[in-house]
């Protein structure tokens, strides 16, 4: 699960790159630097950077980081009844819990016998949690250093709703439903590069054409 970990890695990296480009010049370098080593929560960095840039005061950033991280509540709330270990290693793990890793740790908690359910759980959640966090603070640094807004934007775009197919694609038990989810994500990713106009309907192609009726085995 952990392999499965490093293309997420690297689309990761593509967005961390893209806030660092955008960040630098509401927040300078070391603030820019700081809240990804520190945050970890490329929505809410990405809505900070917008927020400032529209000129928001202290309030509406406080409001938007509590309204983006309710989720996490929910994410926490399935992971608990799974973890063994006590309050402190729960806390630090927490750390790590952004949807990909939820959803890496959920596939492995299934995937697992059940007295190892725990374990197979925690250590995915660790795991992946810090493979995707290095390749955040990487794409950071690469957006700060240079690395541009114009030369990875277009790629983000593809590579967003493909990281989550590819996250749905964890869940499914068929052969023929990750066929399909694998389907998806090429489609989507060839309509976002080759028909950028079309990028905000092109999951929706994609879903629609690969749920037409079939035979599942």
């Amino acid at each position: 699960m952990v392999v499965l970990a490093l293309p997420a890695a690297a689309a990761v990296a593509v967005f961390g790159s893209l806030y660092g480009a955008a960040a630098r010049g509401f927040l300078g370098v070391p603030l820019t630097l700081a809240s990804s080593l520190l945050v970890y929560s490329g929505a809410l960095q990405f809505a900070i950077v917008a927020l400032l840039g529209a000129g928001a005061t202290t309030l509406p950033l406080l409001l938007t980081a509590g309204v983006l991280n309710l989720r996490h509540l929910v994410l926490g709330a399935a992971l608990r009844a799974r973890f063994e270990s006590g309050p402190l290693r729960r806390a630090l793990l927490a750390f790590f819990l952004v949807d990909e890793t939820f959803g890496f740790a959920i596939a492995a908690g299934n995937d697992a016998p059940l007295r190892a359910v725990g374990a197979a759980t925690e250590r995915t959640l660790l795991y992946s949690g810090l493979t995707l966090y290095v390749a955040w603070l990487v794409g950071t640094v690469v957006g700060v250093l240079g690395g541009g807004l114009a030369a990875v934007e277009g790629l983000a775009g593809a590579l967003f709703p493909v990281l989550f197919i590819g996250l749905a694609a964890l869940a499914v038990t068929r052969r023929s439903h990750v066929v399909r989810a694998l389907a998806a994500a090429l489609l989507t990713a060839a309509v976002a590069l080759l028909l950028p106009d079309l990028r905000l309907i092109a999951p929706v192609v994609a879903g629609v054409a690969v749920a037409l009726p079939g035979g599942d085995r």
